[in-house]
């Protein structure tokens, strides 16, 4: 592909045309690569790599990697993997810790504490549980079910997906919840669920990573959870500590029932325990 940069000198070296040919042969490899790796596959030194980016006319290399993804046609989950990479000029654990504070900052400044409430109630309230999730969701839906499970509320998992959801939500009754989480977008089962609310008259709560959300799309309750910008690679930090900090709500809301319950699973487990 015929890449444009802000400055290309009519005469270049060798070394720059063949860094030129590199990232127009291997952009996948050149977007997620350091400028120590990049330098290193190439066989030039780092400062060689230097030198062509302010030859192009960039200030360094995050910026001629941020000016070649916006040229190249890179979508999808390794768009956002290159974007969040490049934005941090590379990975390292330290920055990516960092990262995940800004995400559950955002989260707290924009949650409705109100919303939360009310799903902690909704919860307590209702006859059953029932979770959908589906995807990278899907280890979330399961944290929800362990936790609510260990307290003594019957908790269900919907089927992820195909018509085995509608028989799960056969299943559903008026007095029950549906938590469902529909990030990004509600996916074609979410709106399964939300139009079978019409009918049955359950009640829904939605983990949202939209500040907006269509008000046919929206559930009962929405508990907003901060994951990245849209170009970027999806956290699922911000959306485990909701769902955390929702059953610990529920526990302390549950008091002495809930220890109880707690203390006998404990004495269970100790009772039935294999010899060791």
């Amino acid at each position: 592909m015929q890449l444009r940069f802000p400055n290309m000198p009519e005469q270049i070296t060798k070394a720059d045309a063949k860094i030129l040919e590199y990232i127009s042969n291997n952009t996948e490899a050149f977007l997620f690569s350091s400028i120590g790796k990049f330098a290193a596959q190439l066989g030039i030194s780092e400062a060689t790599v230097s030198r062509f980016v302010r030859h192009v006319g960039c200030r360094d290399y995050k910026e001629l990697k941020r000016l070649v993804t916006e040229q190249i046609a890179f979508e999808g989950p390794a768009a956002k993997m290159a974007e969040t990479l490049n934005a941090d000029a590379g990975f390292t654990l330290e920055n990516w810790m960092l990262r995940q504070q800004t995400y559950l900052q955002k989260t707290l400044e924009s949650v409705d504490k109100k919303a939360f409430s009310d799903a902690v109630a909704a919860i307590l309230h209702a006859h059953r549980v029932f979770i959908h999730a589906k995807s990278a969701s899907a280890s979330l839906g399961q944290l929800l079910l362990f936790r609510l499970r260990r307290m003594g509320i019957e908790t269900i998992l919907l089927p992820s997906g195909g018509s085995e959801v509608l028989e799960g939500l056969a299943q559903v009754e008026k007095d029950d919840i549906v938590l469902l989480f529909s990030f990004s977008k509600v996916s074609a089962e979410g709106k399964m669920i939300l139009c079978r609310q019409k009918e049955i008259g359950y009640q829904t709560i939605a983990f949202c990573s939209r500040m907006f959300v269509p008000p046919a799309e929206r559930a009962d309750i929405q508990l907003f959870v901060y994951r990245g910008e849209p170009e970027e690679y999806h956290s699922m930090t911000a959306p485990a500590a909701m769902v955390d900090a929702l059953a610990v709500a529920v526990s302390e809301a549950l008091g002495p029932d809930c220890a109880k319950r707690l203390s006998d699973l404990h004495r269970m487990k100790k009772s039935y325990a294999p010899d060791r």
